[in-house]
């Protein structure tokens, strides 16, 4: 399965081949440091045209523009997925108005889902997942936790490999998965995160063949 950047002016011919060949979704960056922004009007179009289909729409932002991109994100006509759980600061409260804010975003938004992915690009204190380190990122831990509790049937998770931008540190991937019990602590909210979500996600037609 895959995720697409997509041009306006993408043909319908090409939306079947792509999703021919397992593309479910296409991806929006908002983070100002990586990327120009594409006008919303044509980003929503995108959203409306590939809505068609079933695909979803990812969206990447960082907690502190989540205000000003809200009327925005609760328009689109598709699923939403969040990247990295919108990139909260973890160095503030679990309980502060950033993160209470992405809460409520999802709450009261059903179609939104969140990646819980990510730890070493959210991270201040560590430790790193490398040497051995069993216990990676544990400053990200509650948030993530938070997470999975609440939302445990709108939630995913993946190592994010190859880390593209990633200039502090190459994690060790074998590391990461070892996250996945400190963030989803029961067999029951693991397999959501890593069998059943992914599923209806990005395998629909195989959930209803189930």
């Amino acid at each position: 399965r895959g995720i697409a950047l997509l041009p306006l002016d993408v043909a319908d011919a090409e939306l079947d081949r792509l999703d021919a060949a397992g593309v479910r979704g296409v991806r929006f960056n908002f983070v100002k440091r990586l990327v120009d922004f594409t006008p919303k009007d044509e980003l929503m179009e995108i959203a409306g045209r590939i809505a068609k289909w079933g695909w979803h729409v990812v969206i990447y932002f960082e907690a502190v523009d989540l205000p000003e991109l809200w009327d925005f994100f609760t328009a689109l006509p598709t699923t939403v997925v969040v990247d990295h759980m919108g990139r909260p600061d973890v160095s503030k409260p679990i309980d502060g108005p950033e993160f209470q804010l992405f809460l409520k975003f999802m709450r009261e938004h059903k179609n939104v889902w969140s990646k819980v992915s990510c730890p070493e690009r959210l991270s201040v204190t560590g430790p790193k997942a490398l040497n051995g380190e069993q216990a990676a990122y544990q400053d990200v831990v509650p948030f993530a936790r938070r997470v999975v509790e609440e939302f445990p049937d709108r939630v995913l998770w993946g190592t994010d490999w190859p880390h593209p931008n990633l200039k502090d540190h190459m994690p060790d991937d074998g590391l990461l998965v070892d996250f996945i019990p400190h963030i989803a602590p029961t067999a029951e909210l693991q397999r959501k995160l890593l069998v059943d979500n992914p599923m209806r996600l990005y395998w629909p037609e195989e959930e209803v063949r189930r």
